[in-house]
């Protein structure tokens, strides 16, 4: 696995102690999401479809670092929109650091080379990189040419400064399992720690819906990219537990466990997690974790949770399962996810076959002036007051070609 010992010792001390405790529900990862806006316009984003005036909103320092002290997870992931756009981030990550919580800074990269000397090189501090394949694969997925190169060149210039490295790789439907298996290659060679993988959710809000993959297809594809694992020195290094992996391929039959990776953003603590945004918000963590009505999500639970397989919703359920079963979690660890056999069997569904998803949100809500979707991405690539399409470095999103 692609993590560091002192990573694994911290959060693993982490989780005993709150078992010890007796907690059934703790958070392990906090999405914190500082703003929608980013300076791409991707085909399978639902993250930016907010009117301008959203759009142009920046969570403060002083929000940002009570939400991270308020959860008390030991990982915090910072993604958006693009946070690098932000012109306090730097101020925000020193603060988490100084925690010594374990930031992962999610970017597209293309600001990554302007205001890399903004960020000191810590073990408590990771550039993740989005990468959707190679060269061709990930220009398309990202809607503008030249995005991978600029990539690539700012994952290099931060590993040369001493810096963490991560890729992060979303699969969405019509993946070649050779081609991802060579971006693997590809990833490998360029020095990163190491993979964070997940099949694609389907925003509603999303420019493109033929995009994403059913959960019987994405398994499928884990497999077969599987297959082409090398071992040595070459070998895939992942971010996840070996058991989420080993789920990709269709091995675990696992329920989601969304409290695991709680989200605060512009609105508040989003219910019931980062990838559902209309089910409302929360007014403190406190009343996120004993309020919302768990059961109403997860996989047979909730339609729209079905085919869902992200890292977000299963990787807390993962790692749950290795401490209750480490010598299940070292044979997958040593032999990698088994990639042919019978499937783990579906979980069953347990909503009536005419009953609605749709209920009525919690009472701590966002207005629905606040929410309404703008022109799709007509936004998204502006930098609103605070800069300029030169400090975006995309054009507007309304000109960013479509995949074909």
């Amino acid at each position: 696995m692609g993590i560091p010992l002192l990573q694994k010792y911290r959060v693993a001390s982490y989780i005993a102690g709150r078992k010890l405790r007796g907690q059934k529900r703790y958070p392990l990862v906090l999405m914190l999401e500082p703003l929608f806006q980013c300076n791409l316009a991707c085909s399978g984003c639902g993250k930016i479809d907010y009117p301008k005036e959203i759009l142009q909103k920046r969570m403060s320092v002083e929000d940002a670092l009570g939400a991270v002290d308020e959860c008390g997870a030991p990982i915090v992931s910072i993604p958006g929109g693009e946070p690098l756009i932000h012109k306090e981030m730097p101020q925000i990550v020193a603060a988490i650091v100084a925690r010594k919580k374990f930031v992962y800074l999610c970017t597209n990269a293309i600001l990554l080379t302007k205001h890399i000397d903004d960020y000191q090189p810590s073990p408590y501090l990771t550039f993740s990189v989005h990468l959707d394949g190679n060269r061709e694969r990930h220009d398309l997925s990202v809607c503008q040419e030249g995005v991978y190169d600029k990539a690539v060149a700012a994952i290099q210039l931060a590993l040369s400064r001493g810096f963490r490295v991560t890729v992060n790789c979303t699969l969405f439907n019509g993946e070649n399992p050779a081609e991802v298996a060579e971006f693997f290659d590809t990833s490998m060679g360029l020095g990163v720690e190491g993979i964070t993988v997940s099949p694609g959710y389907s925003y509603s809000h999303a420019p493109r819906q033929d995009v994403f993959l059913e959960r019987s297809a994405s398994k499928r594809l884990f497999r077969e990219i599987f297959k082409r694992r090398k071992s040595g020195k070459a070998r895939w290094r992942f971010n996840h537990s070996s058991l989420f992996l080993d789920f990709l391929a269709g091995n675990q039959r696992y329920q989601c466990t969304p409290w695991s990776n709680p989200t605060y953003n512009l609105f508040g603590w989003q219910r019931p997690c980062y990838l559902l945004s209309d089910e409302g918000y929360a007014p403190s963590f406190r009343s996120l974790m004993e309020e919302t009505e768990w059961e109403r999500y997860g996989v047979g639970h909730n339609p729209r949770c079905n085919n869902c397989m992200a890292h977000c919703g299963f990787e807390g359920t993962a790692v749950d399962d290795a401490f209750s079963r480490p010598l299940k979690a070292l044979a997958v660890s040593l032999r990698g996810p088994r990639t042919r056999g019978p499937m783990a069997p579906e979980l069953p569904v347990i909503y009536g076959a005419g009953e609605s998803a749709q209920r009525s949100p919690p009472a701590v809500s966002v207005p629905m002036s606040a929410i309404q979707p703008s022109r799709r991405h007509r936004h998204a690539a502006e930098d609103g007051p605070a800069g300029s399409p030169g400090e975006t470095g995309a054009a507007p999103a309304e000109t960013a070609p479509r995949p074909q």
